[in-house]
């Protein structure tokens, strides 16, 4: 465990050196995703003046639901989405092989070789709006709500990582996955949206199959305190995240019997 993590310090430290080479580059793609932010918040700010309440959350909540989606969606994309959406490419042309050559699990190895330091920047931004509206909501949190908050949110991470991982494992079996992983990708904003907005067969596949809906509403609700029984809305989705995970590992093992490297 202990040489993972320097592992992974060692290659944080490169990703972030590379990304300092690029000053400019790093500034402007903040201020990009401040913009894009600031703009959803406005939008609830315009949709509030019309209604009290969208389905049982009041404005502030789903401020801070939205806020809570931008840390997950960010601290996702900085720590893996760039990686996973190159394994296919890594299959295709065989460069796989230099993975399962090294002294680490190779799952590891082509799920962390690059970070993105600017999206954790953005992701302390989407911790500031939550900040935000818990104090318009006059909302004292503990040590205890901040735990299973915090705990939520890196199993909303950990949902994310598994669906579009086993999306990209596919194309062990087909030529190419990245139309899947980028509409995975897609489906991303669905989960700033209020759960008790859906009805139906969607509402379902969003939240059991693709449990989309469930990453940033539970957290959400924890911190907010609009869930009835916070435990068990963090135990769904413990072991669904549990559940995923598994099957990642499952598929991706299955995968590797299957390839053919590039000197085979």
């Amino acid at each position: 465990m202990f040489r993972y993590l320097r592992i992974y310090a060692l290659l944080f430290r490169n990703s972030l050196i590379r990304e300092m080479s690029f000053k400019a580059n790093f500034l402007l793609w903040t201020f990009v995703e401040v913009l894009w932010f600031l703009g959803q918040v406005l939008f609830i700010d315009v949709l509030f003046s019309h209604i009290e309440t969208l389905g049982d959350w009041t404005k502030w909540q789903v401020v801070a639901l939205v806020g809570t989606h931008q840390i997950i969606a960010q601290i996702f994309q900085a720590f893996f989405y760039v990686n996973v959406t190159q394994v296919p490419e890594l299959v295709r042309t065989g460069k796989l092989d230099v993975y399962l050559t090294l002294p680490v699990d190779a799952q590891f190895a082509v799920s962390s070789k690059q970070f993105g330091v600017d999206n954790l920047v953005n992701a302390l931004i989407g911790g500031a709006i939550v900040g935000f509206a818990l104090s318009k909501l006059g909302v004292t949190i503990s040590v205890g709500t901040l735990f299973l908050y915090s705990c939520a949110v890196l199993l909303g991470v950990t949902v994310h990582f598994s669906i579009m991982f086993s999306l990209s494992t596919l194309c062990f079996w087909i030529i190419r996955a990245q139309g899947l992983v980028y509409g995975y990708f897609n489906l991303f904003n669905i989960g700033r949206y209020p759960d008790s907005v859906f009805r139906g067969a969607f509402r379902w596949v969003f939240t059991w199959v693709i449990p989309v809906i469930l990453v940033a509403n539970v957290p959400a609700r924890v911190l907010t305190r609009a869930a009835e029984h916070p435990l068990e809305a963090v135990l769904q989705l413990c072991l669904t995240s549990i559940s995923l995970f598994g099957f990642t590992r499952w598929l991706w093992n299955r995968g590797l019997a299957r390839y053919s490297s590039a000197s085979s």
